[in-house]
């Protein structure tokens, strides 16, 4: 497998339009920022598997160059990625999540960009490529992960600017930004990136919302400190560190027992702007379809851990078994949301966008002044 190959690949699927992105792919070849031993994810089809450079350097080359993430960190260091066990931490996105966040992105040969998540540097490499090393500045909070990826740049031929900190805090001390590339998901836009960012400038991240799927956003800084744009795209990363979800409890525990005649399974996976609508009116309520009592289910928890709910799935069932408990009522809360956007017209993704300033975080449908 080979650059050229996975070029090619990435031209068919749409992900890759742009000569200057495929240019930087030649130029940064992504074999040099995997490292020898890691679980490879395939993107869309077949099962994760272990790669060892050593005992199968062919297959761990085959990964390289193969459109699927490689995660290169489990536990935040605690354990060992290779075994498939743990917490996914730290990874190599698939390429074609990659490129296409950097088609998004579309920065301008005189912009200067601030990557927030080095990882591998795969992406810095990518950028540095496009733009000039001195026009790049990424920064990791993994001390370990940092000087990989540090050590893989070097190999690589390239030298932007690397910080080890916090990336929620960005990098003042060299603001003002062109762009800011985010490569963790984020629930709350933290508003450092915007006051890092100029006028015009570009912010793009994974939108990871506590209910339903991630998208991609970009948004535009305005003059006035706030962020305006849309959703562009489906997207799934691992949390900015300072934003994961606190979990959801004990999932099975006893509460209020009523029924419902709307499908869990509707509301859960009917549409990306069912998720985008749910979450921007219940930004408090986590939702995910885990098994409970040996049934899948619906399940809800709010951020302040004070309520909880679950729907449970019955197939062919002509209403559903709910259970609630806590101060409110997810469920009914998360049912009139979902049957609100049906009244809507059932709007797409493309009809959200975010804004977020000093003001704090608002989805909105249609157009930034009908928040929702």
């Amino acid at each position: 497998m080979t650059t050229s190959e996975l070029v090619r690949r990435l031209r068919e699927s749409g992900d890759l339009r742009s000569p200057e992105w495929e240019r930087a792919m030649h130029e940064a070849p992504r074999h040099l920022f995997v490292p020898d031993r890691a679980w490879c994810t395939p993107d869309g089809a077949g099962a994760p598997f272990a790669i060892d450079r050593s005992a199968d350097p062919e297959r761990w080359r085959e990964a390289a160059y193969a459109d699927a993430a490689i995660v290169t960190q489990v536990d935040d260091g605690a354990g060992d990625p290779a075994s498939g066990k743990g917490a996914w931490t730290s990874s190599l996105s698939a390429p074609g999540a990659v490129v296409s966040f950097l088609e998004l992105l579309a920065p301008r040969d005189h912009d200067r960009v601030l990557e927030i998540g080095t990882g591998t540097g795969w992406t810095a490499a990518l950028l540095s490529s496009r733009l000039g090393a001195r026009r790049v500045t990424s920064v990791e909070v993994d001390e370990r992960v940092a000087e990989r990826a540090a050590a893989n740049l070097r190999e690589a031929g390239f030298a932007p600017d690397l910080v080890v900190g916090d990336g929620e805090k960005g990098v003042p001390a060299w603001a003002p930004f062109d762009r800011v590339h985010v490569t963790c998901g984020v629930t709350v836009l933290p508003p450092s990136w915007i006051e890092q960012t100029r006028p015009g400038g570009v912010l793009l991240f994974p939108w990871m919302p506590s209910f339903g799927d991630g998208h991609k956003a970009r948004l535009t800084v305005t003059g006035d400190g706030r962020a305006i744009g849309r959703f562009h795209g489906s997207a799934d990363y691992m949390m900015l560190r300072s934003q994961r979800s606190p979990g959801f409890g004990d999932l099975a525990r006893d509460g209020e027992d009523s029924r419902t005649r709307l499908d869990p399974r509707t509301v859960a996976g009917d549409s990306s702007g069912a998720g985008i609508a749910i979450a921007g009116m219940l930004p408090d309520v986590l939702g995910d379809e885990r098994i409970v009592r040996g049934r899948p289910s619906l399940v809800l928890v709010d951020e302040a851990g004070t309520s909880w709910a679950r729907c449970s799935y019955r197939v062919g069932a002509d209403d559903f078994p709910v259970v609630q408990g806590g101060e409110r009522r997810l469920w009914d809360e998360v049912d009139a949301a979902y049957l609100r956007w049906v009244g809507w017209g059932s709007p797409g993704r493309d009809r959200f966008g975010l804004v977020a300033g000093p003001e704090g975080q608002r989805v909105w449908f249609d157009r930034p002044s009908n928040v929702i």
